[in-house]
């Protein structure tokens, strides 16, 4: 194992700060994905990673390589975007949406649900359960979005390792679950599918929340745990689609460590449920 790289300092921290901008800014003009106004101590890791990986003298090694070779950026692509997901996950959080979000949801006469960065879709799948049993599901739409067209192809096959099942089921039932989890799944060799029926109402498209537009007429926005790897001009431009996006009196569901406090855009929000980050849209 090669040795940990060591931590910049002074001048030579300086230059790799120029050197990360100056890659972000090849990838996006060469391919189109903006990373530059990502939480920059996020990016400095996930490079470093590749770096190491890929046996690179430096980041300007790096973007040569980037700029000639599309299958390495795949690579860097996929390093870059946030997969850190599981089913049901914060369980508190998803109770809460089935005790007093659905109840509201009921209202609409059909209801559309923006999941944007699913990743590979183990948060999307939680949530069409959860609609299934509160009788809502056959009467919803579920739009699914990445940018990462890997985990984007995974969260459409929905086939996860039985490593992780115990783990799920757990929180499951610590949700508010009316079943067992067992019910929604097969099983093969050492993975678990997902039943067909439970995409149905879901829709999987490659969305990229830095650069492509807003979905209309949304009563529920589900972003969770992507946000906090933005930087605040960044966060203030996604949570603004987001606003846009939802009628009015919809509801924003945000990850465990994310907040509008801090945010312009916040004042067009009001906190519900401010443990769970559960946030509904203003009127007016």
């Amino acid at each position: 194992m090669s040795p940990a790289r060591e931590e910049p300092a002074g001048e030579a921290k300086e230059i790799e700060d120029l050197e990360i901008s100056l890659l972000l800014e090849a990838i996006f003009r060469r391919y189109g994905y903006d990373f530059r106004d990502y939480a920059r101590a996020h990016l400095r890791r996930r490079l470093r990673h590749r770096l190491e990986l890929a046996g690179l003298a430096d980041l300007g090694a790096m973007q040569h390589r980037v700029l000639s070779d599309r299958d390495f950026f795949e690579l860097l692509l996929r390093d870059l975007s946030i997969n850190v997901t599981e089913m049901f996950r914060d369980p508190a959080a998803y109770r809460r949406i089935r005790e007093d979000v659905v109840p509201l949801l009921k209202t609409y006469p059909f209801v559309k649900i923006w999941h944007a960065g699913c990743a590979t879709g183990e948060e999307v799948y939680s949530m069409a359960i959860l609609l299934h049993e509160e009788g809502l599901l056959e009467r919803s739409r579920i739009y699914a979005t990445d940018f990462n067209r890997v985990a984007l192809q995974k969260a459409r096959e929905g086939v996860y390792s039985l490593e992780r099942v115990r783990q799920y089921s757990s929180n499951y039932q610590k949700s508010g679950g009316r079943a067992s989890l067992v019910d929604y799944y097969r099983t093969d060799n050492e993975s678990m599918l997902l039943k067909n029926w439970l995409r149905q109402q879901v829709v999987f498209a490659d969305h990229n929340l830095v650069t492509d537009g807003v979905f209309s007429e949304m009563q529920l926005v589900v972003c969770r745990n992507v946000v906090i790897y933005f930087n605040r001009d960044l966060q203030e431009r996604i949570f603004n689609t987001f606003y846009q996006s939802l009628c009015p009196g919809g509801f924003l569901w945000l990850g465990a460590k994310e907040s509008l406090k801090l945010l312009q855009i916040g004042e067009k929000f009001r906190e519900l449920y401010g443990e769970e980050k559960i946030f509904k849209k203003n009127l007016q």
